[in-house]
């Protein structure tokens, strides 16, 4: 009878781990997703995430549900979205904690900041575009339909449109992290970020064009905030590599 190999041990014993990772991660959205369930349930979390939607049709318009089990389906996908949204901390904390043990004392120190920052910039996106952006995007589109349309818009082409825009804003609230990455890994310098600033202005808003709808109100909306955070990444950038920085590195 053969025994494992030491290389066979490690790898099936990382594949452990990360099946406890990804199983404890799951609990945790499960726990939330049930919470939310319970209070204040998926209709009313539908109707907070429409809101914006009603806010811009006339008044006593409301959405309609062309599928038999629409109405059920839809706020049950919405719930158990925002429950991974609400997850994110924890679900990063779960990575964090499955490559921590190969990391170096000052690796460790960059990857906690960035599971925390990464947390609050994706809820900060999506935050930013349900109460800024939506409301001026639907007003937008309201006023340009002509008289002769009624717009009723359908709760599933709705969630669709919401959870596409939330998910580009909560990506590209990012871009901070993604700076501070590639300078910490000595892809790219600071100087060289500044030298291309044009570029990146350039890139920010033909990528708000590609994934937000063809009005210049969510083109801007998009790009600017890119735009800000590119800069703010540059700012923080040389702290997060002085604290991760091992003393051999320095010396």
């Amino acid at each position: 009878m053969t025994t494992p190999e030491k290389g066979e041990e490690t790898f099936i014993s990382h594949l452990i781990e990360l099946r406890d990772r990804l199983v404890k991660a799951s609990i945790g959205i499960a726990i939330v997703c049930i919470a939310l369930m319970i209070w204040p349930g998926p209709s009313q979390i539908y109707d907070f995430i429409a809101r914006p939607m009603i806010a811009s049709l006339p008044v006593g318009s409301k959405m309609i549900a062309t599928g038999v089990i629409s109405p059920f389906l839809v706020p049950m996908k919405v719930t158990l979205v925002i429950s991974i949204i609400l997850s994110l901390p924890w679900v990063l904390y779960q990575l964090w904690a499955f490559v921590a043990p190969g990391l170096y004392a000052h690796e460790k120190r960059l990857i906690a900041p960035l599971v925390i920052s990464s947390s609050v910039l994706f809820m900060a996106g999506v935050a930013f575009c349900y109460f800024l952006v939506f409301g001026r995007v639907f007003q937008f589109i309201s006023e340009f339909s002509p008289h002769s349309i009624a717009v009723t818009p359908d709760i599933e082409n709705y969630l669709d449109f919401v959870m596409s825009m939330c998910l580009a804003f909560g990506a590209t609230f990012e871009v901070p992290v993604v700076v501070v990455i590639l300078v910490r890994m000595g892809l790219v310098s600071v100087a060289k970020l500044k030298e291309i600033r044009p570029y990146a202005i350039v890139g920010a808003f033909v990528i708000a064009a590609i994934v937000t709808p063809p009005d210049a109100v969510s083109m801007f909306s998009l790009a600017v905030p890119m735009c800000l955070l590119f800069e703010l990444g540059l700012l923080v950038a040389p702290m997060f590599v002085r604290m991760s920085t091992a003393p051999e590195e320095k010396a």
